[in-house]
């Protein structure tokens, strides 16, 4: 397996060249997937081999080993995001630019020869450094070193962040430098009730937010959908991009490649899928502009979002399509064009993460009585809104689905920075024969999780199992009740508006004065 330069230097960790009083160390820090050092071959310090019986490999859990400890039999465990210190008992090196190349044997990418450029320079003291420990990083020790220095150099008494209650261990993953909490509101919305093929019944909804009035607003809506027969929720489409970019010489070059790959579809998925138990390559789409060839990897990812998951899974595909395909002059692991936390037209026809669809019938005698609306306002209220966001150039004729999915994300331990692709929404209304509204809320990009990244953090498993949706197996419940929860809201503003309650509602509730 090739790993390309760019990305073998991403294991090197810059600045982290310093003397010692011992002599000269850096740092190495794995930044690509699961590995073992089976081999230390070779370390060159401005063109001068160091006697690797003068090198010290120094471990995560405090443990030192010399080179010729590591071996094919005894391999030094390398897994992701764990570093290795490398010690050189030599003289110290003067201050300036050094090139720095190591040589070492791994499992499973083979040899890998690593050359990067680091700086030894007199390190300022004058705006301080963030304490932290290489052993444990989440002591209560550290942490309290941290606080100090935050109240120290900022001149502010920490009276609330400091107050949480749970384990700091916990935020390992999720939080580095952890010093405390942002307490983020919560209030609960509904029951609402869901008919879905994975959520079915009755769900009190967690909202974190400091918007006056959302909560109401949603709550408004739910039981809107209540007195209606609740919502219907379908999840669609699932899945989860990454999208390397190769350059050739010309475009025919380029097409000639989709003809490759699309002829070595089944070596390319195999190499992906190795990195994981979960990750599934669906599909391939290729798009070809210039001399560039963007390929779209889609996995589906089981109950986690998957971006971390994909991303391993590309650089293993990629890494094989490089050792085995012709005329490749240059190319990059990511183009942009899987548009991460950012809305796209792609990801509006392609889908990004769940592709789920709410819908209900509201009736003409429910609206008239309980939001002082007649159907038919609301209805051209909606069209209207459509030509608006047309003319304004957006991806989503949605009125609001950014709030109630922002603060049910934050509620549940979601990547928050994927409400950008997650919160566009394709919104269609219609009157129906006997003058009812029909209304439905399709989110293409909804990019949830039930199981890793924040999911585990203690406030926000607890709003899971609130939900039901703790645990494994459970991503299409709540990717159904989040839907439905944002057409609540589209219900509700889109009323507040047509009714001209909307100003009034935010004056009541929403202001502090």
């Amino acid at each position: 397996m090739i790993a390309p330069d760019f990305l073998l230097q991403k294991l090197y960790t810059i600045g982290s060249l310093r003397n010692t009083g011992t002599g000269a160390q850096f740092v190495l820090k794995n930044r690509l997937s699961d590995a073992e050092v089976i081999s230390l071959r070779r370390i060159v310090i401005d063109g001068g081999t160091v006697s690797l019986d003068k090198v010290r490999l120094g471990l995560s859990d405090k443990r030192v080993l010399t080179p010729s400890q590591v071996d094919a039999i005894h391999p030094l465990p390398f897994p992701l995001r764990s570093t290795v210190t490398v010690h050189t008992l030599m003289p110290g090196l003067p201050h300036g630019r050094h090139e720095i190349e190591v040589v070492f044997e791994t499992r499973p990418f083979g040899q890998l020869h690593l050359k990067v450029e680091d700086a030894i320079t007199d390190v300022s003291t004058s705006h301080g450094r963030m304490p932290r420990d290489d052993s444990d990083d989440y002591s209560e020790e550290v942490i309290q070193k941290r606080r100090t220095y935050v109240e120290q150099q900022s001149g502010t008494k920490l009276n609330h962040i400091l107050h949480y209650s749970f384990d700091p261990h916990l935020a390992k993953g999720n939080c580095e430098s952890f010093v405390g909490v942002a307490q983020v509101p919560i209030g609960f919305a509904g029951p609402l009730h869901v008919n879905g093929e994975a959520a079915n019944g009755d769900f009190l909804i967690p909202l974190a937010t400091s918007e006056g009035t959302l909560v109401a607003s949603y709550n408004r809506g739910m039981k809107i959908l209540n007195m209606c027969g609740g919502v219907d929720v379908t999840v669609v489409a699932d899945a989860m991009q990454r999208a390397p970019v190769f350059v050739f010489r010309n475009a025919r070059a380029g097409r000639d490649f989709v003809k490759w790959m699309q002829a070595n579809i089944d070596p390319i998925r195999a190499a992906a899928e190795a990195t994981s138990a979960v990750a599934k390559l669906l599909y391939i789409d290729p798009y070809l502009a210039n001399n560039f060839v963007y390929l779209r990897f889609n996995y589906s990812t089981g109950d986690a979002a998957g971006q971390n998951m994909v991303g391993k899974a590309t650089f293993a595909a990629y890494n094989w399509i490089l050792e085995h395909a012709k005329g490749i002059e240059n190319s990059y692991l990511e183009s942009n064009f899987a548009t991460d936390k950012k809305t796209s037209h792609v990801n509006i026809m392609h889908t990004r993460g769940k592709r789920v669809t709410a819908e209900a019938t509201i009736s003409q005698d429910v609206l008239r009585r309980h939001l002082r609306v007649n159907p038919e306002k609301l209805a051209h209220h909606y069209g209207v809104a459509t030509v608006g966001a047309f003319l304004s150039g957006s991806t989503s004729n949605a009125l609001q689905s950014a709030n109630g999915i922002t603060a049910m994300f934050v509620a549940t331990g979601q990547d928050v920075a994927n409400v950008a692709e997650s919160s566009a929404g394709i919104l269609y209304a219609e009157l129906t024969p006997p003058g009812d509204l029909y209304i439905s809320l399709t989110i293409p990009s909804l990019i949830v999780a039930t199981h890793g990244g924040g999911t585990g953090l203690a406030t926000q498993r607890e709003c899971l199992e609130i939900l039901g949706c703790g645990g494994k197996g459970k991503v299409n419940r709540l990717a159904e009740i989040i839907a439905g929860v944002a057409l609540a809201g589209e219900i509700s503003l889109g009323a507040a508006i047509s009714s001209s309650d909307w100003v009034s509602s935010h004056e009541k509730m929403g202001r502090h004065r």
